[in-house]
Formats: C-alpha cells, structure tokens, sequence
C-alpha cells in the first residue's frame, strides 16, 4: 500500500489531483483509515489513474472519462483513440507551423518593403519551350496552398520521366491559370519539365500532356533564394518594380517559375519569377 504522496509520486500527478478524482468518483483509494482519514492506494491502482489521464489528454470532461472506465474500455482500445488524438495533435501542429510560416513571410515581406535593388530585375525575352506537365488545381494562389499541391506533381511527373528513360531537356517550369470551373480563387496549377520533339505524352503514362508554352517577348524577372514558402516578399518586389517603371503585368495574370536549382535543402532552392509584360 501507498500513502496519498507516494501514489502521487509513483503516478506524477499531485496530491489535489488525486483529492479531486477521489471526491469524482473517478478513482477511490484502496483504503481509508476511519480514525485518521488518511487514504492509502494500491500499486494497481496506477492502471487506472493512467486511463484517467490518458482519457483526460484525449479531451474527456472528467465526467465523460468516469463514464468511459465504468465501460470497461480495454487497453488495445485505448490505445487506438490515443493515437487518434496523437493524429489529431500532429495535424493542429502541423496546421499551425504552416501559419507561422505565413505570419512570418507576411512579417518579411512589409520589412523587407522598397528594400530589393532595381538591378536584381531583369527585363528580357522568353523561348519557348516543350513541356510535359502535370496538373492539378490549388484552392488559392497562396504559397501554402500551391505548394501541396505542385510537389507531388513534380514528383509523380519526375518518377514517370525517369522510368521511361526520358532525359529533361532543362530545368523545371511551373506556371499557373485561373482554374475553369473551380472556387473563387482557385488556381490550375501546371508542373512541367521540358523535353525532346522525339517524346510523347504516351511514353509517360496517363495523365501527362506534351504542351508547347509560347514564348515571351518581355518578361520582368528576378532570382528568388530560398524555399517557395518564401517567395511573397521577392514577387510583391518584382510587382513594386514593375508598376514604379510604367510596365504592366500580361493577361495571363501569374508568373512563371523557372526552377534553376532544387536540392534536398529547401532554403538552398534557386527559383527565377518570370512576369510575362504586356506589350
């Protein structure tokens, strides 16, 4: 038997707490002296403080968690709704370092305002070029909803390229357009890897399409360093440059993305933001 302290100690919970589950209901000590009232509990007694806590963590009232004991839930299934809540944590964690990322791009950008040398911006043409792409539809064209959606592409169209033995005749090309059909916002996002004349849209599976992306006799375009969760501050600069000196954006609306490097090392990415100018 264990004094009230020493169960506190042995299950790490305090003494109050312990008090508090006694007066619920939800755990009785194995014995209380009738003289004294000192409560004494027995070692397996930490069982079910473990599935009270367990319970608790899982977001039970204590008064559900009194109800789900009195049920007799088993270990195995206890152990499937914690780790669904674990899932569900991961999630929110998830979910909220995206914010962050956000926050601070958001943060970045207005202190970096006015800050970006008009000689980083290029004006120049761009050729065309023979693209097989993969495409899928973003809900927006914020860099956390694009950015789930053109890495797998990328990836799928990358594995089918490989396995068909086809050799990309250069560096990656993304580009974007106002998506028929969906939400308010949405945006039809295309992953491209040029290729030869020689390669068809049937050597790559289901799914890729060759296109041909005309070229562009103007173009604003500046080097952006680092992941693509923080492109907002280098093409809000390039938007500020292009309305300080008289241009105007294309029709098309969005830029393109020329990836020149892409290690494992997202902050070492080398992206180019290509503006297609009006004429």
């Amino acid at each position: 038997m264990f004094t009230i302290g020493d169960f506190a100690k042995h299950g790490r919970v305090s003494v109050r707490m312990l008090r508090h589950y006694d007066a619920l209901g939800l755990l009785r000590p194995a014995r209380v002296d009738p003289v004294s009232g000192y409560r004494s509990y027995e070692a397996g007694q930490l069982a079910r403080l473990n599935r009270v806590i367990a319970l608790k963590e899982l977001g039970f009232t204590l008064e559900q968690v009194g109800a789900v004991l009195d049920e007799k839930v088993s270990a195995q299934e206890l152990r499937g709704m914690l780790r669904l809540r674990r899932a569900e944590l991961e999630a929110a964690v998830a979910e909220a370092a995206a914010r962050l990322t956000q926050v601070e791009t958001r943060l970045r950008t207005i202190e970096s305002e006015g800050t970006m040398p008009a000689e980083e911006i290029v004006v120049k043409s761009l050729p065309p070029v023979r693209l097989a792409e993969l495409s899928g539809v973003a809900a927006s064209y914020e860099p956390q909803d694009i950015g789930p959606v053109i890495g797998p592409l990328y990836e799928e169209l990358c594995g089918r390229i490989e396995t068909a033995g086809v050799v990309p005749a250069g560096p990656g090309t993304a580009y974007y357009e106002d998506a028929p059909g969906g939400g308010p916002g949405s945006v039809l996002v295309h992953a491209g890897l040029p290729v030869a004349a020689a390669v068809r849209a049937e050597d790559l599976g289901g799914g890729v399409r060759i296109v041909e992306l005309p070229g562009v006799e103007r173009a604003a375009t500046v080097v952006h360093r680092g992941s693509m969760d923080g492109v907002l501050p280098t093409a809000q600069a390039l938007a500020r440059w292009i309305d300080e000196n008289g241009h105007r954006s294309a029709a098309s609306g969005y830029a393109r993305e020329l990836t020149l490097a892409c290690p494992e090392d997202r902050d070492l990415w080398v992206t180019e933001l290509q503006e297609p100018l009006a004429s």
